[in-house]
């Protein structure tokens, strides 16, 4: 892991097309802003790993159960 130190309105680039910039520092909440080409997905990693568990759920079985979907749904905020 690389560890890096930014402070606010500075950015670190991840190759040639995405920047990650510090917006601002409250307490032990860091805001970070991203830019990328819209083609690039970002998600937060607890979204990330729900899908990829739903996923693998989803081949291994034809058909994902009703309360997997709400779990979904609710990590989502729909």
């Amino acid at each position: 892991m690389l560890v890096l130190s930014r402070k606010k309105g500075e950015s670190i680039m991840i190759g040639d097309q995405i920047e990650v910039v510090v917006l601002g520092v409250e307490g032990e909440t860091v805001k970070i802003g991203l830019k990328a080409p819209r083609q690039q997905s970002i998600l937060r990693k607890e979204i990330y790993l729900a899908l990829k568990e739903s996923n693998q759920e989803a081949s291994s079985k034809q058909e994902a159960s009703g309360s997997q979907i709400d779990q979904l749904k609710k990590l989502l905020g729909k």
